[in-house]
């Protein structure tokens, strides 16, 4: 669905993406692991356009987004859906318009068709019982739920999630992934999910691609990489510092 070609990053001089190359397989979910501060994040916004690479490119179904016009890279956009790290939700707006905003401010949409779409994903995600209360009167999974209904009230092809389960204690992280891994084939769309829950990860993504030191240092199936050898590989998933970065 997706391929990234050389993409670089630099804030303020300081290198984040050194020439990244990564693929996207079409409906399945891709997870992109690595250390923190590696630019993991960075990398989500680069796909959805909230960035602009200083170098590279970004291909869609085979065509550059740098190369096409504005209408056909609105349109992509209009394909995806970003669920935020901190879910940003609106603590002034109701569960129910939370999930509704994106359709209100981007579709032409009868409220009618809107409160429909709401409501299919409210009890598919149940979340019926709750839609009058603010995000501040329900609990933090519930939370999690409203984002990913309001990630999905588009009806996105390519759903990106910036560490969703942040925050959450072990059951509930199983929980999320879980949810996300249903939705995605209930749904049908594509998924790029940022994620530190090691191995949990794996047992949703069919697609992994390590980040570390600004460039994908590995890419494969989830049981390939249990399987890996490589050494950087295998300090992370093990846990183990890099021994050049103690020495420093």
């Amino acid at each position: 669905m997706i391929e990234i070609r050389g993409l670089t990053k630099a804030f303020a001089g300081q290198p984040v993406l050194r020439g990244v190359d990564m693929t996207v397989p079409e409906g399945m979910v891709t997870a992109v692991i690595g250390k923190s501060g590696e630019g993991k994040s960075v990398l989500l916004k680069h796909i959805i356009g909230l960035l602009k690479p200083d170098a590279g490119d970004i291909l869609f179904q085979g065509r550059s987004l740098a190369e096409v016009g504005l209408a056909e890279r609105r349109a992509f956009r209009r394909r995806c859906s970003y669920m935020f790290q901190n879910m940003a939700l609106f603590d002034s707006l109701t569960v129910f318009d939370n999930i509704a905003l994106p359709l209100r401010e981007t579709a032409r949409m009868a409220e009618a068709e809107t409160a429909r779409r709401v409501g299919v994903l409210a009890e598919r995600l149940e979340l019926v019982g709750i839609l009058e209360k603010f995000p501040s009167q329900i609990s933090g999974g519930m939370q999690k739920r409203v984002a990913l209904a309001r990630a999905l009230v588009t009806e996105p092809g390519l759903v990106l999630f910036d560490e969703p389960t942040t925050g959450l204690d072990p059951i509930r992280k199983s929980a999320v992934l879980s949810l996300i891994d249903q939705s995605r084939k209930r749904f049908g769309f594509t998924a790029v999910l940022v994620s530190h829950d090691i191995p949990d990860v794996f047992d949703v993504a069919g697609h992994v691609a390590m980040l570390d030191a600004g460039r994908i240092v590995w890419e494969g199936s989830a049981e390939a990489i249990v399987a890996c050898q490589d050494p950087v590989v295998r300090r992370f998933l093990s846990g183990q510092p890099d021994p050049d970065a103690a020495d420093a």
